[in-house]
């Protein structure tokens, strides 16, 4: 792997992070992107522990500048001559509901999640096409079941994940392989990135007050037995030496049977007793 280069983008925490580390240990020169290098710190930290610092390059990228995706990606190009992987890892969560917000909040929630992605595959596939490489989204369980006060989230990972499922043939046809990642409930920054009152939230509700609260109760205790970032990264890294990778691939037990309900749900009934259960 030693002359394979891999750019990931978001590695500053979560399942980012571990994912640089974990492509690194496998032996790939990792560009390791995220937009405030100054937070890099802890990825420095845990790449000396692990022995790997001279294979992690840690560069500056706003996946939302597509003049910056462009610059960043011929950068690399003319660091290593080559690129054989992307994951596409950045994000930002969000919790809302439609009458609640603008529309310029949920077009920003977009920014982030849909088009940024665009944005770093775009600028990418003609490298990946000379190398026959990988391109790798990490989208959520939320780009396939639609969950409550995350509208505009899930829009932009059903976005992601139509878009990918899309390409994937066509890209096939060039020796490029596509894949979504579906992470379930992780342990990480993610969610605390929020940053979200929930008491002050749930009496901003108005009429949606009393779901809000049910949901936000929810949530927690999801994530009080979420998966590690450290287990959800190595199904990156293990899809990305796959020989064969599946189109889709899920982090977890708990991930399949949840976006099973939906691959199953032809009529839509089983999603909204599953979901409408949360706001009980």
């Amino acid at each position: 792997m030693s002359e394979q280069t891999v750019l990931i983008t978001g590695t500053s925490t979560g399942i980012g992070l571990e994912i640089a580390l974990g492509c690194a240990r496998a032996g790939w020169r990792t560009v390791a992107t995220m937009r405030d290098p100054g937070r890099a710190e802890r990825l420095r930290d845990a790449a000396d522990s692990a022995g790997v610092a001279d294979l992690i390059d840690v560069r500056r990228l706003d996946v939302t500048r597509p003049t910056a995706v462009d610059s960043c990606v011929a950068e690399v190009m003319s660091a290593y001559g080559r690129l054989d992987a992307v994951v596409n890892n950045a994000g930002a969560g969000h919790v809302g509901t439609l009458e609640q917000e603008s529309v310029d909040e949920v077009r920003a929630v977009m920014e982030v999640n849909f088009f940024g992605v665009l944005h770093v595959s775009h600028a990418a596939l003609p490298h990946l096409r000379a190398s026959r490489g990988r391109l790798v989204t990490v989208s959520s369980v939320g780009g396939v079941v639609g969950q409550p006060f995350n509208e505009a989230y899930c829009a932009a990972k059903f976005a992601v994940e139509g878009f990918m499922e899309s390409l994937a043939p066509l890209a096939a046809t060039t020796g490029v392989r596509v894949t979504v990642v579906e992470p379930g409930a992780v342990a990480s920054e993610f969610v605390s990135n929020i940053d979200i009152d929930a008491e002050a939230a749930i009496a901003a509700a108005g009429v949606y007050g009393p779901a809000l609260r049910a949901y936000l109760a929810r949530t927690g205790q999801a994530f009080a037995a979420a998966q590690s970032s450290a287990d959800a990264a190595a199904v990156v890294v293990a899809t990305l030496a796959d020989p064969a990778p599946p189109v889709r691939v899920q982090t977890s037990d708990a991930a399949r049977q949840f976006v099973g309900v939906k691959l199953a749900d032809t009529d839509g009934g089983a999603v909204a007793r599953l979901t409408g259960g949360w706001l009980a």
